[in-house]
C-alpha cells in the first residue's frame, strides 16, 4: 500500500501491474475498503495495470476535513491518482458509492474513460431521509454499532450460509471507519444524484447488479440504464451488493469483457487508430512513439500508419494473448531471425516486467528453434542492455 497527499489528504492507494499494462481504476463501496478488489486482481493484473483506493475515512485513507463531500471532490480523487500513475485514460469500475464516483466521471470527465463499469448503484440511490437519518445515527452511536445492522445488507443470504466468518470481519472492517466522513458520504448520497446528468456523453458504460441486493435492488439499475442512454444491464443470479466479493471469479470474467478492446469487424474495418496509437505508447513507451513519429517523413509515415493500425492494433490490442506472452513470442522471432528491433523489444521486455529466467528461456528456445548463433548474439545484446545482473 502506498499513500499520496490529495489536497492536503493522504489518501492510501494500491498501484500493481506493469506500466505498460492499460490502466483500471476501482472504486469500492461506503463503509468498506479496497480489499473488496482483492480475489478479482488476479485475474485482471495479467492484462491491466490496477489502482484502487480507500475513500475519505475508510481503510487507510485520512479522514475528511471540514464541509460537505461531493460526487466531485471523490472524482477528482480518482482523477489525481490517475495523473500520478500517468494514465492519460483508463478503465473505470466502481460499486455502490463508487459507482457513484463513475457516473460524475462519465457526467464530467469523459474523455479520460476508456469504459465504465457501474455495479449495484443507482442515479438515485435511498433517499434523503433515509441516509440523513443514518448520518445522524452514525454520528451518535458509531460505525462499529451500526454495523451489526448495516453489513448483513451487503451480502445475500447464500454468502453468509458459504462463508459464516464474512459478517464479522466486514462488521470489524467498517467498525474502524471514521464516523464522521462515513456520515458526510451518507448525506452526500442523499443530496447528490444523477437524473438527467448521464444522457449524450458518448462513453462505453455496462451496468452490473445483484438480483438479491436489498441496498440497490435491480430497479434502482434498471433506472440509471435509462438514464444512461440504454446502458446495457445484465442482472447477476443469487448475488447481493458486492459481486466482487461474493461471485470474484464471474465478476472478474464479466469486467474483462467489458474492457476488452472491440476489434469489431477485422476483416473490413480493423481496430481504430486512436486505441491502436494508445496501445503502442503503453508498450513501448511515450517517448519512443514520439521520436518515430517526429522523424515520419512523407515517404514513411504512411507505413509508420500501418504498422501502428495492424502490429499496436490487431495484435497487441488484442486480449487473447497478455501483452507479457506477446512480448515473449516477438522477442523470440526477432532474436531468431536477427532483426535490429530486438534492442527494442528487449528493452519493452523489460518494461513490461519479464523475469531474466523468462528471457532466458525465450532465448534458450531461439538457441535450439532458430540456431545457437542468432541466441548467442541476443544474449550478449541483452547483457549490453542491463539484462543479467550477476556473474555465475
Amino acid at each position: 500500500m502506498a499513500f499520496l497527499s490529495i489536497k492536503g489528504r493522504s489518501v492510501a492507494y494500491r498501484l500493481l501491474g506493469a506500466d505498460s499494462n492499460p490502466l483500471v481504476i476501482l472504486a469500492h463501496p461506503l463503509g468498506m475498503s479496497q480489499a473488496v478488489w482483492d480475489d478479482v486482481l488476479p485475474a485482471l493484473l495479467p492484462r491491466y495495470r490496477v489502482l484502487t483506493w480507500d475513500l475519505p475515512g475508510h481503510g487507510a485513507s485520512q479522514a475528511w476535513g471540514d464541509g460537505p463531500i461531493t460526487p466531485a471532490d471523490l472524482a477528482s480523487e480518482a482523477l489525481a491518482l490517475a495523473d500520478h500513475a500517468g494514465a492519460g485514460r483508463f478503465h473505470f469500475a466502481g460499486t455502490s458509492i463508487g459507482g457513484v464516483v463513475g457516473q460524475q466521471l462519465v457526467a464530467e470527465h469523459g474523455e479520460r474513460l476508456l469504459s465504465t463499469t457501474l455495479t449495484n448503484t443507482g442515479a438515485v440511490i435511498g433517499n434523503a431521509e433515509l441516509w440523513n437519518t443514518r448520518a445522524g445515527r452514525v454520528r451518535q452511536e458509531g460505525l462499529a454499532a451500526m454495523s451489526e445492522e448495516i453489513v448483513p445488507r451487503w451480502f445475500a443470504p447464500a454468502c453468509f450460509e458459504a462463508e459464516p466468518a464474512l459478517k464479522d470481519g466486514w462488521c470489524i472492517q467498517m467498525g474502524r471507519g471514521d464516523d464522521e466522513s462515513y456520515a458526510l458520504l451518507c448525506e452526500m448520497l442523499g443530496r447528490d444524484v444523477f437524473t438527467g446528468k448521464l444522457t449524450g456523453k458518448q462513453v462505453k458504460v455496462q451496468l452490473f447488479g445483484g438480483s438479491e441486493d436489498m441496498a440497490t435492488p435491480p430497479a434502482t439499475l434498471e433506472a440509471l440504464a435509462a438514464e444512461c442512454d440504454g446502458a446495457p444491464l445484465e442482472i447477476l443470479e443469487g448475488v447481493g451488493h458486492v459481486p466482487s466479493v461474493e461471485v470474484p471469479g464471474l465478476f472478474a470474467e464479466k469486467l474483462l469483457s467489458v474492457m476488452a478492446v472491440d476489434l469489431g469487424d477485422v476483416g473490413a474495418n480493423g481496430v481504430d487508430y486512436a486505441t491502436a496509437l494508445a496501445t503502442r505508447k503503453q508498450v513501448l513507451g511515450e517517448e519512443h512513439v514520439a521520436r518515430s513519429t517526429e522523424s515520419a517523413t512523407s515517404l514513411d509515415a504512411p507505413f509508420q500508419q500501418m504498422i501502428t493500425r495492424l502490429a499496436w492494433g490487431e495484435l497487441w490490442s488484442n486480449d487473447d494473448l497478455t501483452r507479457r506472452e506477446r512480448s515473449m513470442i516477438t522477442t523470440g522471432i526477432l532474436a531468431a531471425l536477427g532483426r535490429e528491433e530486438l534492442t527494442l523489444h528487449l528493452k519493452t521486455a523489460k518494461r513490461i516486467g519479464l523475469s531474466e529466467a523468462e528471457l532466458r528461456q525465450v532465448l534458450m528456445h531461439v538457441a535450439i528453434y532458430g540456431g545457437v548463433p542468432a541466441a548467442n548474439h541476443a544474449f550478449a545484446l541483452a547483457k549490453e542492455l542491463g539484462w543479467g545482473g550477476e556473474k555465475d
